[in-house]
């Protein structure tokens, strides 16, 4: 992927950078010899002018780099974010928590922060320089705090050019570029172009509940190279860098105050084929709303009350016990629980309601295993049979380690899969949206129950896969392909 800097002026950026070459913003906007030399539609443009104001060079660059199908870093989005006067509002609470951490030691009240390609010259602020990077992705940044009442704010945020850099950073500058460059330098220097990249992002650090193991990541990046797409893991550290993928493939746990969410909403608004996609995020980590989506659109779920404080006093009378207690968010059998009893109850929603002003309540339906029935693109995927953990009520035993955490699974075609859960599950899925699901579907007495529909299912080497083997990957693959295929065509036909 061809790489290039644009300067307002040649002796903006003195640096010589293997792989990467240099442009004036004026030939690179006026003159078609340069826009030739600048390469591929998938160029990757960094814009270092003097000023993004509104309709200045710098501002054109990034809008006709996104224009042309290049890629801008920053992109226009990010342009317009600079421009708002309540950066506050901007800054997520981990992000917040980091700056007071950070800047505590400090003994004056005003403080200024470069960022130069999310670093900082000083050792113990490179991790917060690197968290401001990924949310206003521009190359060269600074960032003005003041302190007021204790507590430390970001003033003002402004793009610096290589001009402005002082003579004292520019070294740093210089190595600071060449590494962040060189975290592509594979496919830089591949002598097979690929038709698209796309971004996986994953969390090495989340072993248990990790919606895929290593060695099913590593079949995603087989089959996306099989289909002509560079594929590369990418951890929450590298959202800054998502413009330079055409796709997004989420494959760590979502939920709405999470990264997980900003990269998903972030990629969406930038062009990027996305799963999961924001919206799926949205509804399918919320029981509540899924509860009454369901329940409007006549799909047969377990019999459910959507609880507050002032109709709490009806679970009992309505469901029996036992019954099921969920929180909204609730995932991988956390924030569920199975309610014995009316005292039970009273202290699970005590502290239930310390969190969410509602919950959901459910009808305990006993069994031995539920259907997981994968849905993608508005198709099923693959079937299991998701057992109970041994001697537990649910799939996943969270307190126990080891071989005792999870049942066992089952994979079989889609096609011996009961017709009936295939359709409920379908028809479930259908009303998140045509990203890729995990719809979870009890057999009780001859029903075929939705329990809920999972924007992030497993897809684990071994388990979801012991049927179509590596056909399962490439299927995967293929719609984000199809869908970066129909975005290219769409650009091109305007």
């Amino acid at each position: 992927m061809p790489v290039l800097i644009v300067t307002s002026n040649p002796d903006d950026w003195p640096f010589e950078i293997p792989g990467v070459d240099k442009i004036d913003a004026w030939n690179y906007l006026t003159s078609p010899e340069a826009n030739d030399a600048a390469g591929s539609r998938s160029t990757r443009v960094f814009n270092l002018c003097r000023s993004y104001r509104y309709q200045s060079l710098g501002y054109y660059v990034s809008l006709l780099a996104e224009a042309r199908g290049h890629k801008p870093l920053p992109g226009i989005i990010t342009v317009q974010d600079l421009k708002t006067r309540s950066v506050s509002r901007l800054i997520p609470d981990e992000v917040d928590e980091l700056i007071q951490q950070n800047l505590a030691p400090l003994t004056s009240d005003e403080f200024t922060l470069s960022v130069y390609f999310g670093r900082n010259f000083a050792k113990r602020h490179e991790r917060l320089a690197l968290h401001l990077f990924n949310l206003f992705p521009v190359p060269l940044m600074k960032f003005e705090f003041s302190k007021r009442d204790d507590k430390w704010q970001i003033k003002k945020l402004s793009a610096i050019s290589g001009a402005e850099v002082p003579e004292g950073h520019r070294e740093f500058v210089a190595e600071a570029a060449a590494r962040y460059f060189s975290g592509r330098a594979s496919s830089l220097k591949s002598p097979r172009r690929t038709r698209f990249d796309m971004a996986i992002l994953e969390n090495p650090d989340e072993k248990d509940n990790a919606p895929s193991d290593p060695v099913a990541l590593n079949k995603f990046v087989k089959a996306a190279r099989e289909q002509g797409v560079y594929a590369e893991l990418i951890t929450r550290d590298d959202s800054g860098r998502l413009l330079e993928f055409d796709s997004l493939f989420i494959r760590e746990t979502t939920a709405i105050n999470h990264h997980t969410y900003r990269f998903a909403r972030r990629a969406a608004s930038e062009g990027l084929v996305v799963i999961d996609d924001p919206v799926s995020i949205c509804r399918c980590t919320n029981k509540v709303f899924l509860a009454e989506m369901l329940t409007r659109h006549k799909i047969d779920i377990p019999i459910s009350i959507v609880v507050h404080r002032d109709n709490a006093d009806q679970i009992g009378e309505r469901l029996g016990f036992p019954c099921v207690l969920k929180k909204p968010d609730s995932s991988f059998s956390i924030g569920v629980v199975k309610v014995k009893s009316q005292e039970e109850l009273k202290e699970h929603l005590e502290d239930f309601f310390g969190e969410s002003d509602l919950l959901v309540a459910q009808e305990y339906l006993p069994t031995t295993f539920d259907w997981r029935i994968g849905i993608l693109d508005r198709k099923p995927l693959y079937a299991c049979r998701y057992f109970m953990a041994p001697g537990h009520w649910q799939i996943i035993r969270q307190e126990e380690k080891g071989r005792g955490r999870y049942g066992k699974v089952e994979t079989l075609p889609v096609e011996l899969a009961p017709a009936k859960a295939v359709k409920a599950a379908l028809k479930a899925a259908n009303l998140i949206g045509d990203g890729l699901y995990g719809v979870d579907v009890k057999e009780s007495n001859g029903r075929f129950v939705v329990i809920e529909v999972n924007d992030n299912p497993n897809i684990n080497s071994g388990f979801e896969d012991s049927i179509l083997k590596d056909e399962l990957y490439r299927r995967i693959v293929e719609v984000f392909v199809r869908r970066m295929e129909q975005k290219r065509a769409r650009y091109d036909a305007d």
